[in-house]
């Protein structure tokens, strides 16, 4: 079924956990309601209601999403609420955003961590996720002047559920971090994708951590894949592979990858001692297709990305988001920001029942918008 063609749920199809929460996000207008859609026989075109990322010290340019796990201990973080990442300061430079905010239904908008601008942590990218005992890493690519000419290659940075940085990770195969995805074990293992931008690589890290969130460690490290193209754009800053999802029901590990609109598969991404190259190409497709970012995939395996309009641009199909299946059929497409370069970060939760909820930023607009929606 294509995506756009989706039915918003009712609290009754979400899971009785989850349905207060949903509830009140609904009365609050932070998604779409059931009498909204009702007189729509496609959901995703509407206009959904959207809130400011811009936290107090002004950072612009959302970059990373994700969706807080229900597992996360009490803490600042909140089962349920979405976490933002910051690319620029609020002088709009690239590569020297500090913050990351945090999203709730219920508590709304508030500050969760901010980096430390003096050891050069700014820039933070779409490498945005959190682990199931609550921490956080994010991705930085720091730059001086906000340009490609100033740019590092940036590391990781480790923090606890209380927005406190446990340490940070700077090595040989970090170099550019851009995106990530999170394949958490949930037995205090767990294994990390980070894609670097800055030489078209995939880096693999094996994470040891406590189940209280205190600690974590890496116990290995792989290049996983490599040769994607890369190069430094005036506009995007630097293009190369970006969105990353796992899949572990079947091992593959999915890579976007902007300067040649495609989207690529890596086998048996979890256990590999080397690397596989690119893969195997599923999906370039130049007419939808339009520098892809960022990519989440939907429990009925149906693949989304949002298109940054890096490379490949289409005045006529602005910041889309496109739907298509990981045997490259393409479903549909609709855009979140009337002009080019405002789709950027993207992520999916699964509430139960056939339900999720997508979370998609605006770099436009600085914001971010949610609505909840029924698979088959």
């Amino acid at each position: 079924m294509k995506f756009f063609t989706l039915r918003v749920s009712s609290c009754r199809r979400v899971q009785l956990a989850r349905a207060a929460a949903l509830y009140s996000a609904l009365a609050a207008g932070v998604v779409a309601t059931p009498n909204q859609l009702a007189a729509q026989t496609n959901v995703l075109p509407l206009p959904i209601p959207s809130v400011s990322t811009i936290p107090s010290n002004g950072d612009v340019n959302p970059y990373g999403v994700a969706f807080v796990p229900a597992t996360v201990p009490a803490g600042v973080l909140q089962p349920g609420s979405i976490l933002v990442s910051n690319f620029n300061n609020n002088q709009n430079l690239q590569g020297t955003g500090t913050t990351i905010v945090q999203i709730s239904p219920i508590f709304g908008t508030s500050p969760f961590f901010t980096s430390n601008a003096g050891a050069r942590q700014v820039g933070l990218s779409a490498a945005l996720g959190i682990l199931s005992s609550g921490i956080v890493i994010v991705g930085y690519l720091p730059t001086f002047d906000g340009t490609s000419a100033t740019a590092g290659a940036g590391g990781l940075i480790f923090i606890n559920r209380f927005g406190v940085q446990l340490g940070s990770l700077t090595n040989v195969t970090i170099d550019g971090p851009w995106g990530m995805a999170v394949y958490d074990h949930g037995n205090g293992t767990a294994q990390l994708f980070v894609s670097n931008v800055l030489n078209g690589t995939v880096t693999r890290l094996d994470l040891a951590y406590s189940a209280a969130g205190t600690s974590v460690s890496i116990t290995d490290s792989v290049t996983v894949a490599s040769g994607f193209p890369h190069a430094p754009s005036p506009a995007a800053l630097e293009l190369g592979p970006s969105g990353l999802v796992f899949d572990p029901a079947h091992g593959i590990l999915y890579v976007a990858s902007e300067v040649d609109s495609a989207v690529y598969a890596i086998a048996s991404a979890a256990t590999l001692t080397a690397s596989a190259g690119t893969g195997t190409l599923i999906y370039q497709d130049f007419t939808h297709l339009h520098g892809p970012l960022d990519l989440a995939m939907s429990p009925n395996g149906h693949l989304l990305v949002a298109n940054s309009d890096g490379t490949n641009v289409d005045p006529n199909q602005p910041s889309e988001l496109v739907e298509f299946t990981t045997a490259g059929q393409f479903l549909g497409q609709f855009p979140v920001d009337p002009n080019n370069g405002g789709a950027f970060g993207l992520a999916i939760e699964s509430l139960g029942w056939g339900t999720i909820r997508v979370a998609a930023v605006d770099d436009n607009q600085n914001t971010l918008s949610i609505w909840t929606t029924v698979v088959h």
